[in-house]
């Protein structure tokens, strides 16, 4: 077989064989029942912005073109699935310690020695509601995915999301080091590894389309 063709179908089995890897991890990542008996600042912080963050990516999800890539398409529901159960237990924490699911001060919580919290190898966007997290796609940004078709879908659906993912953990390894132990610390430690992850396959997927991430 010609090595440009051989080539292609091993960056592409490469790939599947990642997405059903994370398929089998992500379901372990996020401690199943154990509650925080009391949450800090920090933590109710965290789990009010990473809520919003997650939700986010819910709406990349939702507006990506129905007939792309099945490899794509698996990827995002993966995505969704899992950020949908975590968006569950996050606000589970907050209702339980009688904190808004919403902040009043996002970000707040990230404090200026954070590890990642002033990263600048992870951007940071504006996000819809005026706030600004790690990541985070502009209104612009997510109208533009809404309309895009085929290989247009694919790569900026893969482009925002690899951001977000990039901004996620971010946020999370703040987290890890900013909270000395429990549940949300271990919370936070499983969105590193899964996004992480993640975040690799969609570099493999945008380098299959010829394209390249967002600055």
């Amino acid at each position: 077989m010609h090595e440009r063709v051989r080539r292609p179908l091993a960056i592409a089995a490469l790939a599947f064989t990642l997405l059903a890897a994370g398929m089998l991890l992500r379901p372990l990542l996020i401690p199943e029942h154990e509650t925080p008996a009391v949450l800090d600042q920090t933590e109710i912080g965290f789990s009010q912005d990473m809520a919003a963050h997650h939700e986010q990516a819910l709406i990349m999800v939702q507006r990506l073109d129905s007939g792309v890539d099945p490899t794509v398409r698996q990827l995002a529901q993966q995505i969704a699935d899992a950020q949908r159960m975590e968006i569950g237990t996050l606000l589970g924490w907050l209702r339980l310690a009688n904190a808004s699911p919403d902040s009043k001060h996002p970000m707040a919580w990230m404090t200026s020695d954070s590890a990642g919290a002033h990263d600048h190898s992870m951007p940071t966007m504006a996000a819809t509601n005026g706030t600004s997290m790690p990541g985070m796609a502009t209104q612009t940004e997510l109208d533009a995915l809404a309309v895009a078709r085929g290989k247009d879908a694919e790569v900026l659906f893969l482009q925002l999301m690899l951001r977000h993912h990039r901004g996620g953990v971010a946020m999370a390894k703040a987290a890890d080091q900013l909270v000395a132990s429990g549940p949300v610390k271990e919370a936070a430690r499983g969105m590193i590894a899964a996004q992480s992850q993640e975040a690799g396959l969609m570099t493999i997927m945008l380098a299959q389309r010829n394209a390249q991430p967002l600055s």
